[in-house]
């Protein structure tokens, strides 16, 4: 196959794999190098407590692998978060995100046609998945019929982690105020054209952690879609209402009935009115709340300890630059005589 004219970012997320560090480039360079017309592999290390840095700095050293920049991260993050690092410093017409045990980077060349077919984002699931507890699926199963509820999209089937992006889709992913958030959903759920595709390869990732996965989900649940706090808002509304039909249907029994208990209109209307100035309250605070998440802004979910690249970046001799020279080096200049 002849190589494709695109300059491509390839991002990588890796956590304590020194040992497989250099079958890993080997594999994303001999997939990638002869596919497009060049490329940068982005490698961000995801707090390793191995030596994987240093792995990575004899790799990226003099005689070294090309084409490759590290992004090495202070401390252990979520998977969004450190993908949103490769993000923000890749420079490619398109970027691809690959994980190394999970996805097959061979199937990425197929992915790379479809996007220069006029696709913004490509997706690649894998049918082979890697084992997982039954809590997990179960839990798993549970969140994306809740996410496809509220959202209109089921995560895994929809808008697996293997992906291409436009630099169109990139561009609008960073712009949102939460990137490591709308990365995960925005590519299916922003109008782009897109295409799914499925491919059956090998999965070696490690199980994953039904804790740290709960509370990714819930994040992302609450944070994409208003839907919970909403529900919220609606039953302090149910609230209200129902306590001002419980003050009328007290005040039609003191009115209408002879044989009341003594206290219990005055006991039941000052507890209704409690609870009516208590939902209020709620509803209020819930509305409050709802905007203000609106228009937060936390501060950045990562941040980046180490940054160093290959000696070798082939890209460099083609950027777009014209360069500057210094008075003595510039040639004369002829004055013409009028």
């Amino acid at each position: 196959m002849s190589q494709l004219p695109i300059f491509l970012s390839v991002i990588v997320v890796v956590r304590n794999l020194s040992g497989r560090l250099r079958e890993i480039v080997d594999a994303f360079t001999e997939a990638i190098g002869g596919a497009v017309a060049d490329y940068e592999l982005i490698i961000v290390d995801n707090g390793s407590r191995d030596d994987t840095l240093a792995v990575l700095r004899r790799l990226t050293g003099p005689g070294g692998v090309p084409n490759v920049e590290v992004f090495a991260l202070t401390k252990e993050v979520d998977v969004d978060s450190a993908i949103s690092a490769g993000l923000e410093n890749a420079l490619g017409d398109f970027v691809a995100v690959v994980d190394p045990l999970s996805d097959d980077v061979t199937f990425l060349p197929e992915m790379l046609e479809r996007v220069l077919g006029g696709i913004d984002v490509v997706f690649a699931e894998n049918t082979r998945k890697p084992h997982q507890t039954v809590a997990y699926r179960l839990c798993y199963g549970l969140f994306n019929a809740i996410y496809e509820r509220v959202n209109g999209i089921d995560l895994s089937r929809d808008a697996p982690q293997y992906r291409v992006l436009s630099r169109r889709v990139v561009n609008y992913i960073l712009q949102h105020p939460h990137p490591s958030i709308a990365y995960r959903h925005l590519p299916a759920t922003g109008g782009f054209a897109r295409a799914n595709l499925r491919y059956s390869g090998s999965s070696e990732g490690p199980p994953h952690r039904l804790v740290e996965s709960i509370e990714r989900g819930t994040r992302l649940l609450v944070t994409t879609t208003r839907t919970p706090m909403r529900l919220v808002t609606w039953l302090c509304l149910f609230g209200a209402a129902a306590n001002v039909v419980y003050s009328l249907y007290v005040i039609l029994i003191f009115l209408f009935k002879s044989e009341v208990a003594p206290g219990w209109v005055t006991l039941s209307l000052q507890q209704s009115g409690m609870f009516l100035l208590l939902s209020l309250v709620l509803l209020v605070l819930g509305e409050y709340i709802l905007q203000m998440a609106s228009l937060s802004n936390e501060g950045p979910g990562y941040h980046v300890a180490q940054e160093f690249n290959s000696a070798i970046m082939t890209r460099q001799h083609k950027l777009n630059v014209e360069a500057t020279l210094s008075p003595e080096e510039a040639p004369p200049v002829r004055k013409s005589v009028a």
